[in-house]
């Protein structure tokens, strides 16, 4: 009964060492599940302020399904903030021009996801971080990331300001 109940462990070890190995084929580094069901806080947009028009006999006729002067335009409003015209027509073709000035991939999406599951696959931690669903993404890129306190000074030296600075680092 004893050599049962060991081999019915073992098994049970065995089994969950296995799953933790498996997760769908796509390695997941940062392990954030939320519980609830709630509402997704990225959604919620909000309109822009409404303004009385300065000739109210000039108002266009409503169109049922139609534009709000008052509704949202991220893209555009992104493009304003960049320094773009949104009204250029379909594409800015000067930033275009000026950011494929080197040369453009074609395949670059392609490239950059194989590169990056290869990655994802290579760092994606330990079996007991994956069993229990451990945060493993902050240690895999720790190489990637930027000490921007060093960056700063580095710049400062050379006699470049900075605006918006990072805070200071903590004692």
């Amino acid at each position: 009964m004893a050599l049962k109940r060991g081999i019915g462990l073992w098994a049970t070890g065995a089994l969950m060492a296995l799953s933790a190995c498996s997760n769908g084929g796509e390695p997941r580094l940062m392990n954030v599940r939320s519980a609830s069901n709630g509402p997704d806080e990225f959604s919620i947009v909000p309109p822009k302020p409404l303004q009385l028009p300065t000739d109210l006999a000039a108002l266009p006729t409503p169109t049922p399904g139609g534009a709000n002067l008052s509704d949202a335009t991220p893209n555009e409003d992104a493009i304003i903030a960049l320094g773009g015209n949104p009204n250029a027509g379909p594409g800015d073709a000067g930033l275009l021009a000026y950011a494929s000035r080197y040369g453009v991939t074609g395949n670059i999406r392609g490239i950059l996801a194989t590169e990056d599951l290869a990655f994802r696959t290579d760092n994606q931690g330990r079996i007991l971080e994956r069993l229990f669903n451990v945060n493993v993404y902050f240690r895999a890129y720790a190489d990637e990331s930027l000490d921007q306190h060093a960056e700063l000074e580095r710049w400062r030296a050379v006699g470049a300001g900075n605006p918006s600075a990072p805070p200071e680092k903590e004692q």
